[in-house]
């Protein structure tokens, strides 16, 4: 299988954030008005979710129409991160079903069918990673089980990703079988830690449920990171919101990036937000932006990686696949001190519009007390 280079963005962000937008919080759109709309916006790529409206998985003539759809991005100048978090691809009455811990292994080989699927997809289209999930534990599955399920059912994926060269990027999620980043490590040793194995760290997933901050956490997690998505997030409530609308300071995570040497995709996820997707999409990039610049100005270890990522070291492509080397330590002043945390960027505009009750967040138990400057949850209605 030939591999797309993925192309080099034409209107990079603030350097070296590379931005991007999910697709399925644009699923009212066709996939092609999609992709100009965010190339016209000025994102970097795109975090394509294969769905039955965008590039469907299971329907005839893949390879032929990812082919057409790679042809669009190289056009377009946009990259791109496969993911896999269609709610009912695969059955129109179970989400996210069936999982990779199914009782029945013919459900759970339909899933990985579809995991095998994207990655092939990924390597057609020059992705940069392909993004998976355990699922839910299901009723009367003792959690041993689920794990061995889970690890037998991946390692297929893991094995294709290899032969492929895209990393296979398994997101933490809350409420799910593998819902932290210990059991991403978990998950990991299970395998035997292999080199296509990486993490999605979804940043509005750490402000959730995680024991240490977002931006702490993207320093443990940097050497594994493969694939980032952002949104606002509150204290365990599981809710993706609009950028302002959280408790998320958004530069320390992005200088926390920068510092661990990532320049793969980071993606914006409001899957909830479709209605108003093209609106979310225009106000968050410049959100973005700012928080970027933000972070850039007020960190010496991100104003120097700037310089290097400038200075043309690194592709993208090679550094997104590549674990991180560069050290990820708290950003100091030049008299050892820790700068003070700089100005949240401006919410973008609301629309006015508010989510249906089947909308509604789901509460999340956090794992551990919240960070310092953290807010503790506020209890709210159901899922994400």
């Amino acid at each position: 299988m030939t591999r797309r280079t993925p192309p080099v963005p034409a209107r990079p962000a603030v350097p070296p954030f590379r931005f991007g937008y999910g697709t399925n919080g644009l699923a009212d759109l066709r996939l092609d008005d999609a992709l100009t709309l965010l190339a016209d916006l000025g994102y970097d790529g795109v975090g394509l979710t294969l769905d039955h409206m965008h590039l469907d998985p299971l329907a005839p003539d893949l390879a032929a129409r990812t082919r057409r759809v790679a042809h669009r991005l190289d056009a377009l100048g946009l990259g791109v991160t496969v993911e896999t978090g269609a709610r009912y691809v695969l059955d129109p009455r179970r989400k996210h079903g069936p999982s990779l811990l199914d009782p029945d292994p013919d459900d759970r080989a339909r899933r990985v069918d579809l995991l095998l699927r994207a990655v092939r997809v990924a390597a057609d289209l020059g992705a940069h990673a392909v993004h998976c999930f355990s699922g839910v534990t299901p009723t009367g599955t003792d959690t041993d089980t689920a794990w061995k399920r889970l690890a037998e059912a991946l390692a297929p994926v893991v094995d294709a990703a290899a032969a492929c060269g895209v990393p296979l990027a398994v997101e933490p999620e809350p409420g799910h079988l593998l819902g932290t980043l210990a059991d991403f490590h978990r998950l990991r040793r299970a395998l035997g830690d292999p080199e296509a194995l990486g993490l999605t760290l979804d940043i509005g997933h750490c402000q959730c449920l995680e024991p240490l901050s977002p931006a702490d956490c993207v320093r443990a997690a940097g050497p594994w990171l493969r694939h980032v998505q952002i949104e606002d997030m509150r204290r365990g409530v599981h809710e993706h919101l609009p950028f302002g609308e959280g408790e998320i300071d958004f530069p320390p995570v992005l200088a926390a990036l920068a510092a661990a040497g990532y320049q793969g995709l980071t993606v914006v996820e409001l899957p909830r937000h479709s209605h108003a997707g093209p609106h979310f999409a225009t106000h968050s990039l410049p959100f973005l932006h700012i928080a970027a610049t933000s972070a850039v100005a007020t960190s010496p270890t991100t104003a120097a990686t700037t310089a290097a990522t400038t200075a043309g070291a690194t592709s993208p492509a090679t550094a997104a696949t590549t674990p991180a080397t560069t050290a990820a330590t708290t950003p100091a002043t030049a008299d050892g001190a820790t700068p003070a945390p700089p100005a949240r960027p401006p919410a973008p505009p609301p629309t006015g519009a508010t989510p249906a009750a089947s909308d509604a967040a789901t509460d999340v138990q956090p794992s551990a007390a919240p960070p310092t400057g953290v807010p503790s949850a506020t209890p709210r209605g159901s899922t994400s």
